[in-house]
């Protein structure tokens, strides 16, 4: 991993970690690298709701122009609509300022190429190196700042051709995390016929994410319930991610949004390969439930741009993570919350059974999670150790295909963390203990 882009661009506090400075330097490096064969690059820039925005907008700004680019200047929309933005009007690039679910206080810089697809590792390599060593850039004139007139229609008018009939007769409660979607997302779903009662949708520049939205969903829960409304829809801060609430209060994660989609692809035969691209994080329920539909899972590891580059080196289009990032190959190129959003409320209405029948069609397996000390030098030594690798298959032969074991090493501490999913939660408890204690007792601490 670079030391400025994580595994969603580049992410800080804002004047600390990410100064303007930074983001200047951002700006020629990317619009040189991105624009390298167009005469005058273009390079679509948006952000979300948080006061340090505007900014960090400016200095992107200036930095492609100083390069010789045009920056193309469309305000707060979602993380997704800029990847659309960018294919729609043939730009070189986009860049989303936001740091999605963080509270406000952090801000981040992530890129799309010209296809709209996160840009892979070495693109990202080639602008870090440019960045930290300073190398000079060339420097041109006739580089220039203008603005998109309407641009939110280029998405908003891409999205609904996702969907076939209208959503009059459902009621729906959308928090938007004072964020991305607050001025797009309710009146979208209005002109689509449904009935929507909005939280979350004043943003000061500090409450994004704040108590509201994706990761905080109890004040949904609660509205749904008051409101008796079928459904509670919740994005994060760029609405790149969606979760729900079903009309009782329950979750709807992004597992069983997984799970509904995917099954309903699959009977309209649209599900390519009959698979779906999931994490190793995602429940086992989720694996039982779609195969028990007739369809497969693939594995990756945590992180949506992994999901993304197996769904595209496998040809498959629907995939994504717990967390509520969901990627619809057919219809957008990356997490997108209100796509989301929208496929699942037309399963809702034309399903005929109700949010919580819906969401009961997956079991959520208990999952324990324990973790084992281990000095960061050898937190990868139990995959070479025999006793641990036999014990784990011990382990996973006992479940029967009704559980499983994930061993994975801490990124940030001295631990190897062991989580088992099974039926008897006091069993796992007690199987997840025993082996975080081999693990212990084998690598030392």
């Amino acid at each position: 991993m670079g030391k400025l882009f994580g595994t969603d661009g580049v992410r800080g506090v804002y004047e600390k970690e990410l100064t303007l400075d930074l983001a200047y330097g951002l700006g020629q490096a990317g619009a040189s690298v991105l624009g390298r064969n167009a005469h005058r690059p273009k390079i679509v820039i948006g952000m979300d709701t948080r006061e340090s925005g505007n900014a960090l907008e400016q200095a992107l700004a200036r930095g492609i122009v100083a390069v010789g680019g045009e920056a193309i200047l469309v305000g707060v929309l979602p993380t997704p609509a800029i990847a659309v933005i960018t294919r729609e009007i043939q730009a070189d690039a986009g860049v989303v300022i936001s740091a999605s679910h963080n509270p406000f206080q952090f801000n981040g810089i992530k890129f799309f190429d010209g296809l709209g697809f996160k840009l892979p590792d070495a693109v990202e390599d080639e602008i870090e190196t440019i960045v930290l060593e300073k190398q000079a850039v060339e420097l041109k004139e006739g580089g220039r700042i203008s603005q998109l007139e309407k641009p939110e229609d280029l998405y908003l008018n891409h999205i609904k051709q996702a969907v076939k009939s209208d959503f009059s007769g459902l009621k729906v409660v959308m928090d938007c995390a004072n964020g991305a979607a607050y001025a797009i997302a309710p009146a979208f779903f209005r002109s689509l016929g449904a009935d929507v009662v909005v939280i979350g949708d004043q943003p000061d520049g500090k409450n994004i994410n704040a108590g509201c939205g994706s990761t905080h969903l109890q004040p949904l829960q609660h509205r749904v319930v008051d409101e008796k409304a079928d459904i509670g829809i919740a994005f994060d801060g760029d609405a790149d991610r969606c979760l729900a609430v079903d009309n009782v209060g329950a979750i709807i994660d992004g597992d069983k949004i997984m799970n509904l989609i995917g099954s309903s692809m699959k009977a309209a035969n649209t599900l390519k390969k009959d698979t779906v691209v999931v994490t190793v994080m995602s429940n086992i329920g989720l694996d039982l439930a779609l195969n028990a539909a007739g369809c497969k899972t693939v594995k990756t590891d945590v992180g949506d741009r992994y999901v993304l580059e197996a769904m595209v080196a496998g040809d498959y289009n629907l995939g994504g993570e717990q967390s509520g990032h969901l990627i619809l190959l057919d219809h957008n190129t990356t997490g997108d919350g209100m796509l989301t959003a929208m496929i699942l409320l037309e399963l809702l209405k034309q399903d005929g059974r109700d949010a919580k029948a819906l969401n009961n069609l997956m079991t959520v397996y208990p999952q324990i999670l324990v973790n084992a000390r281990v000095e960061n030098k050898k937190k990868l030594d139990y995959l070479n150790d025999a006793e641990i690798q036999r014990r784990i298959q011990e382990v996973e032969a006992h479940f029967h295909g009704q559980g499983r074991v994930l061993i994975r090493p801490s990124g940030t501490e001295p631990l190897v963390r062991v989580m088992i999913e099974g039926q008897d939660q006091n069993e796992l408890t007690t199987i997840a203990s025993e082996l975080a204690v081999l693990i212990e007792q084998r690598l030392g601490c």
